[in-house]
């Protein structure tokens, strides 16, 4: 956590703003504090490897802020919610020169949600959010302050903020640690991380925002009105909100959480003019590569059948217009092939064949994938090894547009 944090960061309850503690949990180096207590007027909130924890209940009292003193390193891994089997597989995971995310996600995440994160980046959701925020970022007034992705995971889209952002700072807040902490190691590094309630008011002063995303997290929120609230109170009157993949109450969906029908989706950022567009939209328009289009005003009748939804909120002039196609991916990592594929050597070719999904449910879920990933293709042999030295040609700029091949961050996968 860089010191500078302060100036925008207050406590979620109080509303005050923190002293960092100079006492014996605090280790820092210049500006950059790795371990140390936030204070404010009513409790006290600790920083662990870089990140502070403004949760309700953390390091408070007791023996938390010795803990933190003597063996920062445990209360790391208490954060990380490691046993100690899993324990002892990050620690030898620290001593790898070539440790993977898709290896930590079986520590920090074993079971269902693992694959989502392994495979987000040929998402569906997930290049619907891309798109949107490459698009709206051709208006500059975006990026005139911070910007944010709140409830963003593991910092998929936060790395495409990075990328657009252009030198403003990009912070990530989510309610787990573990994904703050693969955010920051490994898949988007810029970020700036906060570990906070999203069910409580959002620990940041008024204004502090040009841009607030949510990415497919507000329908699991249950206090929907003050966490809309809060991210207009983020952005305030020149800023921007998009809001991207929430379900719809109206139409079945998997982990339906708790979705709204349209007309109270919008009706939560009614006073920054809210608009709400159909997702099936937006992924045929990234599919045929034609301009997304932020001009129609649907109905609630004409959104009824649409199994989910984005949303942009903003009082900006002249942002409700057509935007050229933004081009797919972020090109600051390194290409590697789409997990999904199974590779089949065939003397001078290889063969790709998109059979290797997480699971029947997985497949089930996120089957409009097969709309621009072919279900089989071959490729020269050495084609997957020209694209993992950083070469490039036709032949790799057509497999990256069609997602076969895709970037991400080093050490991914």
């Amino acid at each position: 956590m860089h010191q500078q944090a302060l100036e925008i960061l207050q406590c979620p309850y109080c509303g005050s703003a923190f002293t960092l503690d100079a006492g014996p949990t605090l280790r820092q180096t210049g500006d950059e504090i790795s371990t140390g207590l936030l204070r404010c007027q009513c409790t006290t909130y600790p920083i662990v490897d870089g990140i502070p924890v403004l949760l309700a209940g953390y390091g408070g009292d007791g023996s938390f802020p010795q803990l933190l003193a003597d063996a920062p390193e445990q209360v790391l891994y208490s954060m990380l919610g490691l046993d100690d089997e899993r324990q002892a597989g990050f620690e030898r995971w620290l001593t790898k020169p070539d440790g993977t995310y898709s290896e930590l996600l079986e520590l920090f995440c074993p079971g269902v949600e693992g694959p989502y994160f392994v495979h987000r980046f040929a998402n569906p959701t997930f290049l619907v959010g891309q798109s949107l925020l490459r698009a709206v970022a051709s208006d500059r007034r975006c990026f005139a302050r911070r910007v944010i992705d709140l409830g963003g995971g593991s910092g998929h889209l936060v790395r495409v903020l990075g990328e657009l952002a252009a030198g403003q700072e990009v912070w990530l807040a989510e309610t787990n640690y573990w994904k703050l902490w693969l955010a920051r190691r490994i898949v988007a590094p810029q970020c700036v991380p906060v570990c906070v309630d999203a069910e409580a008011p959002l620990p940041f002063q008024r204004g502090s925002f040009s841009l607030a995303l949510c990415s497919d997290a507000f329908h699991y929120i249950w206090s929907k009105r003050m966490f809309a609230s809060e991210m207009m109170r983020l952005v305030g009157a020149d800023g921007v909100i998009v809001v991207n993949h929430v379900h719809n109450a109206l139409q079945e969906n998997h982990s339906m959480g708790l979705p709204l029908a349209p007309r109270w989706w919008r009706n939560l950022f009614a006073e920054m003019g809210a608009r709400a567009f159909k997702e099936s939209a937006a992924l045929e328009a990234l599919i045929t590569r034609a301009p997304l289009d932020l001009t129609p005003q649907f109905s609630d009748d004409e959104l009824a059948g649409e199994q989910a939804l984005f949303m942009v909120a903003t009082l900006l002039d002249g942002f409700w217009r057509s935007y050229p196609y933004p081009g797919a991916q972020c090109t600051s990592g390194v290409w590697r092939l789409n997990p999904l594929y199974e590779v089949e050597a065939q003397g001078e070719q290889a063969k790709l064949s998109l059979t290797r999904f997480p699971s029947p449910s997985y497949e089930d879920e996120y089957k409009d994938c097969k709309r621009y990933l072919p279900a089989e293709l071959a490729v020269p042999a050495n084609v997957l090894a020209r694209a993992a030295a950083g070469a490039w040609d036709d032949d790799l700029q057509a497999l990256a547009e069609c997602y076969v091949l895709l970037n991400v961050p080093e050490h991914y996968l």
